[in-house]
This record gives structure tokens, sequence and C-alpha cells, in this order.
């Protein structure tokens, strides 16, 4: 017998349509002559807390404190016993000769699974494979059965999918217990309450850390206000307006009078500046004229689609996250839980099929005219040799992309579900449209060595624009309407053009401060948190890996929002810090404060990264792991 063991049943109900075999419905398993299939329900079994270890630790105490078992208890979660009962059962099963891991293509599905057959201990005499595949299609699954690898093969995922999770237990019940312990009193009452337990982890705080940092650069902003100075221009009544810069001759080159390199600090020097301009000549120094080509934005990742779906529907990520995977169950789009925005070398070559699965069988009728159009004009789908195609750039999984398949089910698709459908097919499409194409001229104009600089700039061909901004309705604004004009002026000068002066204005401008994070924002500056870090090394490493993974930024912000650090507005999804959060942060800042730097996430990503790709042993992360919490208690302890 063979035995399949999928991450939940819908799953299962996918395999065994795949293996198109007659299956027995045993209520938690399904059984043929030659396979049984069975699923897990998310998380079967979890870490142990401290009090089963010793029923003393129960009680939170600093002389219990740091807590580092020398090896880890698990149990099976109480509410999910039965189904674990029938895995178990069915792994000890003597006559099971191959158990296929078809678990979650990801560190965390890894997790899960190898914490259930550590704990079921699965017959000996059976080879163990891994299934990995990029979507739920029947050619998928079958490609991923006949393909997988032996279990060892993923080992050292395995490995850092463990140190992951033994680094959040221990981070979060240590710090969480000694901060508590310290300050816990203290903050009760100034929130009023009897006792007060403080949260923190080694991903959740730094979070909390970016919203807080945020919101009091905003508080703390100080508005400033500048002056700059608007020209008026003309030649042959045809007019326009160019802002002055300040340049290397102008005589307020370096000057303490200007906010910036365009602004006065004072509206009375800027005033006395117009009037010294006042009948002089203007003449046109330098004239640019190009075109410019822009090409479609790279596929989406799951931090992208959740950003783009808070912008357009004001929806939460987790929210995201929960109607792509819906999705890709329904077999219509790939594997939700990516990092990557580009696809591999293999699935470009084969890009055909999911192209032909939209045409035929996608009964949209914008997205027929779309692809219509690529048939049309020949549009080349060969992405070779593209920035959409990029092996490195892909760890587990690439972008997030239509299968082609699965229309059987889209009429069963709510609203929501179908428009973030549409947005992913309108990605897809557009990287086979041609570049977006601008005519865009730059003038610099001189009045003795003062410089006054304009541009215009106007879309001659829409390309991949067609796709991703569809055209717009006759009773709409046409929002380059003055662009064009603009640039028809423009492009009808000449250089050394002397040209008439008509005026000189002051416009009124002011600093803005920072904009707060919504939801979906929150998730991208997650995932590219080393724009937040100085060090470069430290930046590169980070990059691609972030703060968190694809598959949890969306659950921390919901955690955080659940235990009442942040709140986000439903409406907007704009998010702020709660009093109580602020305070925590203030905690955390003058306890430990490396854990708000994204510097420390960076080091831990990269050490997990490293053991998955077998560059360093897991004992030696492990070992620094420990040092660490060891180093912190020390210190803290003797400031307590």
């Amino acid at each position: 017998m063979k035995l399949i063991i999928t991450e939940k049943p819908s799953v299962a109900r996918e395999f065994a349509k795949a293996l198109k075999i007659n299956m027995q419905n045993k209520g938690s398993y399904l059984e043929s002559e030659e396979w049984i299939i069975t699923w897990c329900v998310g998380h079967l079994v979890t870490m142990s807390y401290p009090e089963k270890y010793d029923e003393n630790l129960k009680k939170w105490r600093l002389d219990t404190l740091p807590f580092m078992p020398k090896e880890y208890k698990y149990e099976v979660i109480e509410r999910v016993q039965n189904q674990f009962n029938v895995v178990k059962q069915l792994l000890q099963r003597e006559d099971v000769e191959i158990i296929y891991n078809a678990g979650d293509s990801g560190r965390e599905g890894e997790y899960i699974q190898r914490l259930v057959f550590m704990m079921a201990k699965p017959n000996p005499k059976a080879v163990i494979k891994r299934v990995w595949i990029d979507s739920q299609t029947e050619e998928e699954i079958l490609r991923g059965i006949k393909e997988a690898k032996d279990e060892a093969f993923y080992d050292s995922l395995s490995d850092s999918a463990y140190l992951r999770a033994k680094e959040d237990y221990l981070i979060g019940i240590n710090f969480s217990r000694l901060l508590s312990i310290i300050y816990g009193n203290r903050l009760a009452k100034s929130l009023n309450q009897d006792y007060f337990a403080i949260s923190v982890g080694r991903v959740m705080t730094c979070v909390l850390g970016m919203i807080v940092t945020r919101e009091r650069e905003i508080k703390n902003f100080v508005k400033t206000k500048y002056y700059k100075i608007i020209g008026s221009f003309s030649k042959e009544q045809c007019s326009f307006t160019a802002e002055w810069k300040v340049n290397e001759k102008s005589k307020l080159f370096n000057s303490p009078k200007l906010y910036n390199e365009s602004g006065f600090k004072k509206e009375e020097d800027a005033k006395k500046f117009i009037g010294e301009l006042a009948g002089k000549k203007a003449v046109v120094t330098e004239l640019k004229k190009s075109k410019q080509k822009e090409n479609a934005p790279l596929l989406f990742n799951l931090a992208e689609i959740q950003n783009e779906c808070t912008k357009k529907f004001k929806i939460k990520p987790d929210e995201t996250l929960e109607i792509i995977q819906a999705l890709y169950e329904k077999k219509l789009v790939t594997y939700p839980r990516t990092d990557a925005r580009v696809l591999s070398t293999a699935v470009s070559k084969e890009i055909g099929k999911n192209l032909n699965g939209l045409a035929k069988n996608f009964k949209d009728e914008e997205i027929q005219k779309l692809i219509n159009k690529m048939i049309e004009e020949k549009y080349s789908t060969n992405l070779t040799k593209t920035k959409y195609v990029n092996d490195s750039k892909i760890t587990d999984h690439y972008a997030i992309i239509p299968t082609g398949q699965g229309f059987e089910n889209y009429n069963s698709l709510n609203d929501l579900q179908k428009q973030i459908y549409k947005l992913i097919v309108r990605r897809f499409l557009a990287i086979f449209y041609p570049p977006a194409e601008f005519n865009k001229v730059n003038v610099t104009i001189n009045i003795e060595d003062e410089t006054f600089i304009t541009s215009g700039k106007v879309c001659i061909k829409k390309g991949y624009l067609e796709v991703l901004k569809p055209e717009k309705k006759s009773n709409e604004k046409d929002e380059n309407l003055d662009e064009n004009v603009n640039l028809e002026v423009l492009s009808s000068l000449k250089k050394n053009d002397v040209l008439e002066v008509q005026n000189f204005e002051l416009k009124d401008a002011e600093t803005s401060p920072p904009s707060r994070y919504n939801s979906g924002n929150l998730v991208i500056a997650m995932e590219g948190a080393g724009k937040l870090i100085e060090d470069e090394e430290l930046r590169e490493q980070l990059r691609g890996a972030g703060i968190g993974t694809s598959a949890t930024r969306g659950e921390i912000i919901k955690k955080l929002e659940r235990i009442q650090y942040i709140q986000i507005n439903s409406k907007t999804q704009i998010v702020t810090p709660t009093e109580k959060g602020e305070k925590i942060f203030d905690i955390v800042n003058n306890a430990m404060p490396d854990m708000l730097n994204p510097k420390l996430t960076a080091s831990w990503e990269k050490g997990l990264e490293m053991v998955a790709k077998k560059e360093i042993e897991p004992d030696i992360f492990m070992g620094k792991l420990e040092k660490y919490i060891k180093s912190k208690f020390d210190k803290l302890v003797v400031k307590y």
C-alpha cells in the first residue's frame, strides 16, 4: 500500500481525483486497493509549555529563568487528537510500503508533517518520500508524486523549521516572563489593571517597533514652510511655467537663505529675489527630448498582492491570503505563500499551457480581449531572457500566476474572490505586452545664471498599461490632458530661444510627515526590512527574507491587533499603536532595544537560511541562540 498525507481534507480529495482511482471514504481517510490518503488539519502537534517539564515552572519566577531544555517535549493538540490517532494508525500499518509526505510545500508545511511523523513513529520498513508541488492541478499533483524525493533530501529544511520554532519559543517564553516579572506591576498600574502579562516575540516585537517608531515620527514632526518661485514664460503666444532651482553659478548657491534647492526660508527673501529678476532676458540653454520605455512590473508574490488588495479592496493581509489560498485549492492559481516575483526557466518554457487555458476556458470578456490582442499582434511568449525569469531569485516557489485551469470552480467564487483572481490574471498577461512608451522633453531656462526647469511627458504607446490600466470611460477627465499641451509647447522650443517673461509668483510649500502604515504596505515594509538597516551587508542578507516569512506576516499583524498592541481602521486599513502597544515599546526599548531592530531579525533569518542551505550545522545556530538569551538575561537581571 501507498500512503499519502496531505495538509487538509480538500487537498486529499484533489489528490484522489488526480490519481483517478475508486476511493472508499473511511471518514478520516480515503482508501483503495493500492492507495490510502489521509490529512492533517493544520498543526496536530505542538511544543509543550514549561509546566509539562516541571509543574513548578507554571508560576513565573525569576529563579526558573532562562528556561532552555536540553531535550524538547512535544504533545498532540487536544482538539485534533482524533485525527492524529487516525494518521498515526495509518503510518504504522505494516502493509504500507511507501509514505508520501504531501504537506504544504514550504518550511512551515515541512514542520507540521515532521512533527506528526516524529510523534507517530511510522512503520520503519516504509520508505518516506516528499511531494513538492506548485499548484493543485492534476498534472502538477501527478508530477509531484512521480518525482517525489526521499525525505532526507529535505532534512536541512526540516532542521531550519525546528530551529525557527525553538527560537520563537525560547524568546517568547523567556523574555515575556522576564519582562512581565520586572515591569508587569508597573505597567498594570499605568493601565489601571490588576495584572498585566507582557507578550514579546522575535518578529512581533520588531513589527511593533516599526509601527510605534513611525507614529512618533509623525507626532513629533514639525512642519516647515518654505517658498518656491514659479516663472511664467511664453513664445509666440504659447505659454508654460517653470520652477526656479539653485545651481552652482547662482548668486544663492550654498546660501543660508534657502531651505532646499528650490525653496526660500523667508517670504521676503523670495520676493526680493523676484525683484532682482525683473526685466532680465530669459534664454533656453538646454533642451532634451527623449523617448522612454517602461516595462510591466514583476509578477505578484504574496506581499505584493496583499498590498494591492489592501489598496483596492481595503482588506487585511490575512484576508487576502485566505482568498488566494482558496483560489489555489480550486486549482485556479499557483502556490500563494511565495516571496518570489519571477518564474523559473523550466516554468517559462511551459507558460503556453497557462495562456492557452485562459484563452480557451476563461469566459471573461475583458480578459479575452486582452488575450486576442496578444494573438493578433503576435506578442512574444518567450520569456526566457526577460527580467520575469530568474532562477536565482526563487527559493521554494515561483511567483503567483494563473494555472489556466480550475474554471469549473470559477462560478462558485464570490465577487471579491473573482476580482482578486482577475488581478492575478492581469498582472500575468501584462508581462507579455510590450513596454509603455513616452515622449519626454526637459527644458532649462537661464536668466543671468539663475535656472528655471520644466518638463513634459506623454504616453504615446500604452503597451502593458492597456492591461493594468484599462481605457477610461468617456465621461472621465484625461489626466494627461495638461501634459499633452505642455509637451506640445515645449517641443516647439529650440536651444537659444529668447522667451518672454510674463511674471513670477510665489508658491507656498511645506514639508510633510511620513505616512502611517496601512496593513498592506506594512507587509511590504516587513518584506523589505533591509531598508531600515544602515549596514549594507546586512541589508543584502535580509533581501528576500525580511521580517517574518510570506506565510506568517499577515498572521503577525493579526496577532498584534488581537492582543491590542495595535489597531487597524476597518475602512482605511491605517495601522496605529494603542496606548498599551506604546508602553510595551518603551519597556522593550529600555530593556533590550535590539529586539526592536531589524538588524537582529536579519541575522536570525540569515542563520536559518544558512541551515536550510547546509552552510552551517543546526547545533551552531542553537548554540548562538542560547548564548544570546543567556547574555540578555545576565544584563537584565543585574539591571533589575
